[in-house]
């Protein structure tokens, strides 16, 4: 295959050399080629398309992590990919609005049709609760579920020490309810990761089989910085709508991806369980990472598959919809998961974004 020079490459795909280099420092558009001694970027003709997708979703305005993620879930799961535009858009929206409307005061006020100046919106806060249950048929929880003023987590261990990998991994990411180190919210994830990764591989060394699921969320200000490995998963609730915001790593979420399962089918399969990634201390944890804008009237539910496994998507969207604090409804779901058999060990973190109360 003939390979493009990044010169003709930006031509066809209407993206600058700038962009483009950009995009390969960022892992979102990785040249076919890169030339030992020029440095000179060659791309395959078939980038195209990835690249026209990353301009598009520049042009929506969409955040360079998330483009990286609709962009690896166009490749294998287009539906998917939809799926997290379509959030994406939904979030845009309900922005633009709240700008709209203090536009329009402005205006007012500016042209003399009001008297008060609009106060100056407040930083966002959450309001949160977490809880984790042993369920009906275990003996022992191995699930750890964790909230505090920055730091939103569940954790799902599994193997001989999967109660002290679960903690572990929670452990490890509590400095981060103290000041936030340089960087961004994504890399200081990242960096607690890889010392949840460490502290994992030290309890596997001795029980091999540990290890452990995590999706966690980082708060700032008005942003959330997402990480996540295994399934348990995340999931947002906004004007009444229920997003799932994490990919399951997983055999079943495999098959469904492929087509090579129905849904229904993945509810029964034998291998729902297996794991496609996990920290395991057998390999670097490779997580998914994101950024995500709050609003005010969000909520987040952060969850094991004790829940998801065993009460329908609808029924959870109905209990996060109705009327009570995150300890009400954090309640209300393991009660639902052990209505519904308790199979397994429960997690759940419920967290409102509020505005504070001056």
């Amino acid at each position: 295959m003939e390979l493009l020079t990044i010169g003709a490459f930006s031509r066809a795909s209407r993206l600058s050399p700038k962009a483009l280099r950009l995009y390969d420092s960022l892992g979102l558009l990785t040249p076919a080629h890169v030339d030992e001694v020029s440095g000179y970027r060659f791309y395959r003709p078939d980038q195209l398309e990835r690249a026209r997708l990353v301009a598009w979703l520049r042009r929506l305005g969409m955040p360079l992590a998330r483009i990286g993620v609709v962009c690896d879930l166009a490749l294998d799961v287009p539906d998917r990919a939809a799926e997290q535009i379509a959030a994406y858009w939904a979030e845009t929206e309900a922005e633009l609005a709240a700008r709209r409307a203090l536009a329009a005061h402005l205006i007012s006020y500016l042209s003399g049709e009001e008297t008060t100046m609009p106060a100056a919106q407040p930083a966002l806060a959450i309001r949160y609760a977490a809880r984790s249950d042993v369920g009906r048929r275990r003996d022992r929880n191995q699930d750890t579920a964790y909230a505090g003023r920055r730091l939103l987590a569940v954790a799902d261990g599994m193997g001989v020490g999967g109660d002290a990998a679960s903690a572990a991994v929670i452990e490890a990411l509590k400095p981060l309810e103290g000041a936030l180190p340089a960087g961004n919210l994504l890399n200081a994830m990242q960096d607690a990761v890889r010392q949840a990764d460490s502290a994992v591989r030290d309890l596997a060394a001795a029980d091999p089989g540990t290890g452990t699921t995590l999706t966690a969320m980082l708060w700032s200000g008005s942003q959330l910085a997402l990480v996540h490995v295994g399934d348990t998963r995340a999931y947002l609730l906004r004007a009444g709508e229920l997003f799932q915001i994490t990919h399951d790593h997983s055999v079943v979420q495999a098959l469904l991806d492929e087509g090579k399962i129905t849904p229904e089918e993945a509810d029964s399969h034998p291998q729902r369980s297996l794991l496609l990634q996990a920290i395991d201390g057998d390999r670097a944890a490779r997580p998914d990472v994101s950024l995500h804008d709050a609003q005010a009237g969000d909520r987040y539910l952060l969850c094991s598959d004790g829940l998801t496994a065993v009460v329908p998507a609808g029924i959870i969207r109905d209990t996060l919809s109705a009327p009570g604090d995150p300890e009400q409804a954090v309640g209300r779901l393991i009660d639902l998961a052990n209505e519904a058999g308790g199979p397994d060990n429960i997690a759940c973190v419920v967290a409102d974004v509020i505005e504070p109360r001056a």
